[in-house]
């Protein structure tokens, strides 16, 4: 993904879409107060640790973006971006009032998006980053983060 020449489509280059993301979630901090742009670089290395692509990385600096209504589904249909990498991050959107099943449903059916999820529950299930949380809310998370690989097929014989 690079900024085309000559005719061809100008998508955002990956650095441009980092500044993007960091500058869309400036000022926001995670469940446990760390500010939230470690969390989108987490996932985006852990995209591309486990072998995706550029437009799989630009889709998970922006994976919460909408989702968080810190850019809007308009400015997503009319950024610079590759259409599958749109494609990735409407599939990460969860919907208001959506049942966990349909969500995974919709990553299961968007080709790279389920990559892309798979590192962003790795780095959300982190032991460490857990360990800071609340008890209460850490079972919460621990229990929702497990029941979502299960119906994403990450876990048993062969999950990866």
């Amino acid at each position: 993904m690079t900024r085309a020449e000559g005719g061809a489509v100008p998508w955002l280059t990956l650095a441009e879409v980092e500044a993007t993301a960091r500058a869309a979630h400036a000022g926001q901090t995670d469940k446990a107060g760390r500010p939230y742009a470690e969390h989108l670089a987490a996932v985006a290395e852990g995209v591309r640790d486990r072998g995706g692509d550029a437009e799989q990385i630009a889709a998970a600096w922006l994976h919460d973006s909408v989702e968080d209504a810190v850019l809007t589904r308009e400015w997503l249909a009319a950024a610079a971006l590759a259409p599958r990498t749109k494609a990735i991050v409407d599939a990460l959107t969860k919907r208001a009032g959506e049942e966990p099943e349909e969500y995974a449903r919709r990553i299961l059916a968007t080709p790279g998006a389920l990559l892309v999820k798979r590192s962003d529950l790795a780095h959300n299930a982190d032991p460490g980053r857990l360990g800071a949380l609340p008890e209460a809310t850490r079972n919460r998370l621990t229990g929702k983060y497990a029941h979502m690989r299960t119906l994403l097929g990450l876990d048993g014989p062969g999950a990866g």
